[in-house]
């Protein structure tokens, strides 16, 4: 089993662990897709750069105001979150949440799957 195809797997296994992620992506921090299990309607490629985006753009923000470095980046909006996590370096992990999602339960299980995909890379 090729990497790519080991990265697939982890990612659809939380998918299919954790009730509310309806969706989940690897993305390397420029803006590239390396693996997602996303539902075809999506455009991988706009998600990536959009991803990359608000990830350094809250870096940015955590350390303008001494925050430290940044864990998380969460954005909520009335369909539901997305929740964007350092995978291993130079990567993140995004996962896209139903709106009645246990956050909790979703950083949790995004926390095992970083330390899966981390055992790939």
């Amino acid at each position: 089993m090729s990497r790519v195809d080991s990265m697939n797997q982890v990612l659809r296994a939380l998918q299919s662990s954790s009730p509310d992620v309806e969706a989940c992506a690897l993305i390397s921090e420029d803006g590239l897709m390396i693996a997602s299990a996303l539902p075809q309607h999506i455009e991988e490629g706009r998600v990536a750069g959009m991803s990359a985006t608000l990830s350094m753009l809250g870096a940015r923000a955590a350390r303008e105001l001494d925050r430290g470095d940044v864990e998380e980046v969460l954005v909520r909006g009335k369909k539901g979150y997305a929740v964007m996590m350092t995978a291993a370096q130079g990567t993140l992990l995004l996962a896209l949440a139903t709106e009645n999602a246990k956050l909790g339960l979703v950083f949790l299980d995004m926390r095992r799957t970083t330390a899966d995909l981390r055992k790939v890379l």
